[in-house]
């Protein structure tokens, strides 16, 4: 498919023998090379008229077979007619940003569908190309405004007939607002896990199974396994899809007195990957006692896994090679992942900057709050208005002033 966009692609439909295109219906067509009168191909034209495209502007899409010779000849065709030129990366998505088509949320939304990799990824990509995020911003921001454009008429129209309880009934709205923006920073970072995926480490001594659960996770031989102890000195990763989450899974070496400046080396990099991970896999040999460097990595977001049950007869283990409780333990991996991306809310928190913008604007309302002063009270809400329109990137005054005089009917 090819896609035009802007004032010339109505042009550059009649220039290829188009004429007959309805808006919004796909319409049969043979392409005629504008300068030869060659037949390019017979394929399909949808015409999209402003603004009722994705960009806002016309549009055109040219749906032709995708052989190398059609495509090369329709595209050097194009070139060739004025007013058209290659469109560059992201532009046809900053057009409809820039003609209010979608905003700056929507755009990554539709970003994050494009590289989504797995279901979950797919759902909340989805959901935000559709406007929960904005919705649910531009609703925030609309009360922040109201409340603004009440202290704003308070300060700037003293001699006005305004109802003497507004300034008191703005703090009323500007705590519930709070409350609600505290709530959603405090998700446990789900948004962002699902978009980036979550952390798995497998921690555990040397020989206790780690790059042979590492294989039969990923399905293949990802890491070298040998009886020989240390044969893992770096962290080898693997991404996956469980139960429709992303996740990379790290193996790591074996947790034991080095014997050399590699080994120890190896070590520190694997309790550091421990420390940051969403989720260990602390691993013990059932052949031997527990060894203490694992266990003491063992907190709330650890799955403890016992090791070779084929061996040790431990019937509440896994056996890589028998295949004994494998299933089993990927059921609770998979509960796990589920608990810390699960509960999916309809507008989360996705990226580091929507973070930065809703902290800053809360940090603003909180200082709100305490000014004794209405004047540094109602800056302190202009700037947690402005970063509340950095999510959407759309920062507007001129809305103020219409809440100012829709509100109150100054003047009249």
């Amino acid at each position: 498919m090819v896609r035009l966009s802007g004032p010339a692609a109505s042009a550059a439909l009649t220039a290829f023998g188009v004429t007959n295109a309805e808006p919004r219906v796909a319409t049969r067509a043979r392409l005629i090379d504008p300068v030869t009168q060659e037949l390019l191909d017979d394929g399909l034209v949808l015409w999209f008229p402003a603004p009722r495209s994705f960009t806002g502007e016309d549009v055109a899409e040219l749906h032709v077979h995708g052989g190398r010779a059609v495509v090369d000849s329709i595209l050097g065709a194009l070139a060739r007619l004025k007013g058209l030129r290659p469109a560059e990366a992201g532009e046809f998505a900053r057009r409809a940003f820039d003609n209010g088509k979608l905003d700056l949320s929507q755009i990554e939304g539709l970003a994050d569908l494009v590289d989504a990799e797995t279901r979950g990824q797919q759902r909340q990509a989805l959901r935000q190309f559709g406007g929960a995020l904005k919705a649910l911003t531009d609703g925030w921001r609309e009360r922040l405004i109201k409340a603004l454009a009440h202290l704003e008429a308070v300060i700037d129209f003293p001699d006005e007939d305004l109802p003497p309880e507004a300034a008191r009934r703005v703090w009323g709205a500007v705590r519930d607002l709070k409350e609600h923006i505290d709530a959603h920073l405090n998700d446990a970072r789900r948004g962002e896990r699902i978009r980036a995926g979550l952390s798995i480490v497998i921690v555990g001594a040397p020989n206790a199974g780690k790059s042979s659960l590492l294989n039969w996770l990923a399905r293949r031989d990802a890491a070298i396994v040998a009886p020989t102890p240390g044969t893992t000195r770096d962290i080898i990763d693997v991404q996956l899809d469980l139960g429709g989450y992303a996740v990379t899974v790290s193996d790591t070496a074996g947790l034991h007195e080095p014997g050399d400046s590699v080994e120890a080396e190896g070590i520190r990099r694997a309790q550091r990957r421990a420390e940051s991970a969403d989720i260990k896999l602390a691993l013990f040999d059932g052949t031997r006692p527990r060894d203490s460097a694992t266990s003491a990595l063992i907190d709330d977001n650890t799955l403890a896994v016992t090791t070779k049950t084929d061996i040790c007869g431990d019937a509440s283990g896994i056996s890589v090679v028998s295949g004994a409780g494998m299933e089993l333990f990927l059921q609770q991996l998979t509960t796990m992942v589920a608990a810390r991306v699960g509960g999916e809310e309809a507008a989360p928190i996705t990226r580091a900057r929507h973070r930065v913008a809703l902290t800053a604007c809360r940090d603003a309302l909180d200082r709100a709050l305490q000014q004794a002063s209405v004047e540094l009270a109602a800056e302190d809400l202009r700037l947690a208005a402005r970063a509340l329109g950095r999510i959407s990137g759309r920062i507007d005054v001129e809305e103020l002033l219409d809440a100012v005089f829709r509100d109150f009917c100054i003047g009249k």
